[in-house]
Order: structure tokens, then sequence, then C-alpha cells
């Protein structure tokens, strides 16, 4: 068995599931794991603002976007107006959710990921129908059924061992050898759809392939391989042709756009070789992460954009980290803030944190707690693997720069936005 990953960009349109199509021809016991299309998960937050703003008009205009949007994907892959009935009957069910829903702020991470998760529900249910259409017999698989995850929502982890079981029975018996389920979605032991986290596809990718003891996993995207530098911001970026897995968990720690941060450790329990492939040219070699690698000989350079510095100071001027570290860090815990960077001195901690619709809340939260906060938005967390005197000189000096954190090989900048570099 092999583990096939396909991003939203890949299959965006219709030329781009008829890729898919190419891609995988000639193809046995292949196991594919496909995104939302294009931007739907971003149209879809828009679907569960408007659910939280109690303007149902807002989140039923969203939807009727969407339908049209598939519609004109269908059409196209079957060279004439065409309906599908699942995928019109999974859009009905999301504007039930969006109309009859009785919101509560409290159940907010719930109904996000009930209602998100139908982007990839929908191109799913399109790519398999159209497979059959294309003469690939292939049988579609509800991740919602067979990946347990924790009671966590909008960044859960899935239980590998209560799933195993559960994903076996699902691709066992029949003649299907090809097999379509969705990324970035599972359900909770209460039944409840949970979501992995944004971009979370590439980890369902990788527990299936653990489960499914997958010879490898191959992730389709749109750039040759994996770049030392993002291609849009850094116009200079180099292809890199091998990683290692714990040089890969640095680098998605750290914001690269490679892989999701809990894609290794799957693949790294059953030493599963995973490739970074071009899907505009399946016969290019991309990148290949596995144990053993040679070593990166280009400086790597990572920006984590939206990011919040929150710097935080004890009244009493008591040492932070001695005394009131558990308090903070359970208070960020509490309302899912994700810490990138932490630097502190005698009273003050400062935290670099991914920008959340919570960050007053938790800044709130703070300030009850005794603490005075001050938060500074529009930055951004640039990392620097293996800089340079040039790179420094760039990148880790100037009035925008609120903190630098360096040691021998990698430096760690929070700055302010800037806008092109």
């Amino acid at each position: 068995m092999k583990v096939y990953k396909f991003g939203g960009a890949s299959v965006r349109n219709a030329d781009g599931v008829r890729n898919l199509r190419q891609i995988i021809d000639e193809e046995q016991h292949l196991f594919i794991i496909v995104s939302a299309m294009g931007k739907t998960t971003n149209a879809l937050e828009k679907v569960f603002e408007g659910l939280q703003k109690g303007d149902k008009q807002q989140s039923l205009e969203h939807i009727a976007k969407l339908r049209d949007y598939h519609a004109e994907i269908i059409d196209d892959l079957w060279h004439e107006p065409k309906r599908l009935e699942k995928v019109d009957a999974l859009f009905t069910e999301l504007e039930q959710v969006a109309s009859q829903t009785r919101y509560r702020a409290e159940d907010a991470e719930l109904w996000y990921d009930t209602i998100v998760a139908y982007g990839e529900l929908v191109s799913t249910t399109i790519i398999s129908e159209y497979l059959n259409y294309a003469g690939v017999p292939n049988r579609w698989i509800d991740m919602r059924r067979c990946f347990v995850t924790e009671q966590r929502h909008k960044d859960a982890g899935v239980d590998i061992e209560a799933s195993a079981p559960r994903l076996r029975e699902a691709v066992a018996g029949g003649p299907e050898t090809v097999f379509i389920g969705q990324g970035f979605i599972g359900g909770a032991p209460d039944g409840t759809t949970t979501t992995l986290g944004r971009e979370g596809s590439d980890y369902s990718a990788a527990v299936a392939a653990n489960i499914l003891d997958a010879e490898s996993m191959s992730v389709w995207k749109d750039v040759d391989g994996v770049l030392n530098a993002d291609p849009k911001i850094f116009p200079d970026a180099v292809q890199i042709a091998e990683l290692n897995y714990l040089d890969t968990i640095e680098l998605a720690y750290s914001g690269a756009q490679i892989i999701h941060p809990k894609t290794i450790k799957p693949l790294q329990n059953k030493n599963i070789p995973l490739y970074v492939r071009p899907f505009g040219d399946k016969r290019k070699p991309g990148t290949v992460i596995r144990g053993l690698s040679a070593p990166v000989d280009v400086p790597i350079l990572i920006l984590k954009k939206d990011q919040v510095l929150l710097t935080i100071r004890s009244r009493d001027f008591s040492f932070v980290l001695e005394e009131k570290f558990a308090t903070i860090f359970s208070l960020l815990e509490r309302f899912r803030i994700k810490t990138n960077l932490i630097h502190n001195s005698a009273v003050n901690l400062s935290l670099c944190v991914d920008n959340s619709w919570h960050i007053n809340e938790v800044v709130e939260a703070l300030r009850e707690a005794g603490f005075d906060v001050m938060k500074s938005e529009n930055m951004e967390l640039l990392t620097v693997r293996g800089y340079t005197e040039d790179l420094w000189r760039r990148y880790a000096r100037g009035p925008q720069v609120f903190i630098r954190q360096a040691t021998q090989s990698t430096v760690r900048v929070v700055r302010k936005k800037e806008g092109q570099y």
C-alpha cells in the first residue's frame, strides 16, 4: 500500500482533478487523502463567522457561492451539466447547520469543526465519483468514522491504537484497491466531528500510512520539492534533495510549510519514507524525508506570519518563571493559544504566539490572574537555520526587531510585519 496526499491547491479546479487521475494512473493498493478544494476552508470559516455573529444570511450566501464553485468543477469534469446527489446532500446538511444551530460561544470550536469539515467531505465525494466515472474503481472512506481523536476541537490528535481496527476494516473486503479519504478530520469519542489543525491533511496521511503499513507516503504540492524558503517571499529559494526526520520536525515546529508538525512521528515509528513531489510533473524526484539523509548545505528561512507578541509582568515584581510559569501556560492552554517563542528576563516573560479569536480573552484572563500584559499585533517570527553574516545583517537587525535569539547555527527574530522581504 502507498499513501498519496493531495492538497487544496492541487485540486482547486477540474484540470487539477484530472491531473490527480493521471498521477495515480496504473497505481494499485493506493490510499488517497484529499484536502478541501482551493480556498474552500477559508470560505467555510466565513460561514462559521456568520454563525458566530447570528448572521444566517452571510452564512447562506457563502454556502451558495461554494455550491456554485463546486458545481462548475463537476460540470467541467463531466463535460456537461451534472448533478451529484451526494454532493447536493452535503450542502443541504451544511445549510441546515448554518440556519438551525443555536450557537453558544462556549461551543465555538465544536461548530467550527462541524462546518469546515464539509470542505473535505465534498472534495473527496466529487473525486471519488469522478474516478469511478473515469475508470478507476475506488471506495470512499469516511474518516470521521475511522480516526478516533481526543475530545478536543480545532487541534485534535489521533488515537492510532483505537483507530487502527476501524481503518483496516474500512479498507478490507471488496474488489477495490484504491481508497479515497478526507484529510484534516476525525471523530471524537462523543461522536462529534473534530479537525486536526490547519494543514492537518499531512498528519491524516501519515496516520493512515502508519496503520496500513504503507511502503511510502507522497505529498503532492505546487513546488518541485522542499525548498529552503517560501519562493513567494524569498525569490532565490532552492530545492533541498534530502532531509531527515529530526530536521523536518524542527523546521515544521518553526513554521515551515514543508509538512504539518505532527506528521513525522507516525512515519518515523515505522520507518516510512515521505516524498514531497510536484503534482505538475510526476517524473521529477522531489524531496525525500527519511531516517538518514545527506546534510543540508544551504540556509533555511522560515517566516511565520500572523503572530502576536505578549509581554507579561507580575505586578508584585516576583520572578515570572520561578513563581508564575504554570499559571501563565495553563491559561494559554485553556484558550488554545500556541506559543512559538519564549523570551524572559527577571520580571518579564515575552511570548510570540499564533493569533487567535481567543487572544483578547487570554489577555483579560492573565490580567485577572494578577499580571500586566502588553499586546503587540501584526508581528512575524522569522527563523534562519544556517545563517550567514549577510542574512544576519538583512533580517536580525533594525528597529523593527523586538526579540532576537541566536545560537551558533540558528537565529530567531520576532519583528514587526514589514511587507516584502
